[in-house]
C-alpha cells in the first residue's frame, strides 16, 4: 500500500513543522521537499513587479521532483534505504511520501499522484509577521512580502480553486499539536481504509431477513473543509 500526502500552503503557515512531526509518528514514511527543487538562483528572473520570481512554479524544477516521486513510487525501499528511512518489518506493506511545499497543486502532473492533499491557511496579517521572524538564505528585500510573495500566493490559490483541486483545508492558526492530531488521525484513517477495501471479498453469507435503513455497513469519505477566504 502506498500513499502519497501533500502538505501545501501559504508560506510561514506551519507546513514543515506538521511535515517533521508526521514523518517522526508515521511507519516507513518518506519526505520531498518542494524547496530543494529551486533553480540556481542566477536562473530565477526579475518580474514586472521589480521582484526576483522566487514564488513562481517556473523558478523551480518540478521536472526533477516529479522524477524523484517517481523514483519513489517504483520502489519504496529501496528510496527509504537510499535516505536513510529504515523499514519497519510490522509495517513493511505501508509506505507513505509526505510531499511539503507552497506550489504542490499547481503542477499538473503531479496533481493526480496525491491520496490527500493538505493546504494550510493563515491570515494575511499572520503571515506577514511570521515571514518578517524568518531568515532567509536570500533575504527579503524590502516590499516583498505585499509586491510578491502574498500576490502570488493569492494568484496560485485561485488557480487551484478555479482548476477544481481538491483539498483539505487546515487552520494554520490551530496549534502545532491540534494540527498534527488532526491530520494524524486523518491518515491513519485512510490508511485503516485501504486495508479493508484491499482484503479478499468473503465467502457468500447464508441469506439472511433485510435489515432496516441504517443498519448497513459501509465507511464514511471525509469531506474537505470549506475554503478560508483570505482578509486581504
Amino acid at each position: 500500500m502506498k500513499l502519497i500526502v501533500g502538505i501545501g500552503g501559504v508560506t510561514n503557515g506551519g507546513k514543515t513543522t506538521l511535515t517533521d512531526s508526521l514523518l517522526r509518528a508515521l511507519a516507513n514514511c518518506c519526505v520531498i521537499h518542494q524547496d530543494d527543487f529551486y533553480k540556481p538562483q542566477d536562473q530565477i528572473a526579475v518580474g514586472e513587479d521589480g521582484f526576483k520570481q522566487w514564488d513562481v512554479l517556473e523558478s523551480l524544477d518540478m521536472a526533477a521532483m516529479l522524477d524523484t516521486v517517481q523514483a519513489w513510487l517504483s520502489s519504496p525501499q529501496k528510496f527509504a534505504r537510499a535516505h536513510g528511512v529504515g523499514v519497519q518489518p510490522e509495517a513493511s506493506d505501508t509506505h507513505i511520501l509526505l510531499l511539503e511545499g507552497f506550489l504542490l497543486y499547481s503542477y499538473k502532473p503531479l496533481v493526480d499522484l496525491y491520496s490527500r492533499r493538505y493546504f494550510l491557511t493563515i491570515p494575511y496579517e499572520e503571515c506577514k509577521w511570521r515571514r518578517s521572524t524568518r531568515n532567509y538564505t536570500v533575504p527579503d528585500p524590502p516590499g516583498l512580502f505585499d509586491g510578491h510573495v502574498w500576490p502570488m500566493y493569492r494568484k496560485y490559490r485561485q488557480e487551484m480553486e478555479a482548476n477544481g483541486v481538491e483539498v483539505v483545508y487546515l487552520d494554520g492558526m490551530k496549534s502545532r499539536e491540534e494540527l498534527f492530531r488532526e491530520v494524524l488521525e486523518d491518515i491513519q484513517n485512510s490508511l485503516l481504509n485501504c486495508s479493508q477495501e484491499e482484503l479478499p471479498a468473503p465467502a457468500p453469507a447464508c441469506p439472511a431477513r433485510p435489515q432496516g435503513r441504517g443498519h448497513g455497513c459501509g465507511h464514511r469519505t471525509a469531506r474537505p473543509a470549506a475554503s478560508q477566504p483570505d482578509t486581504v
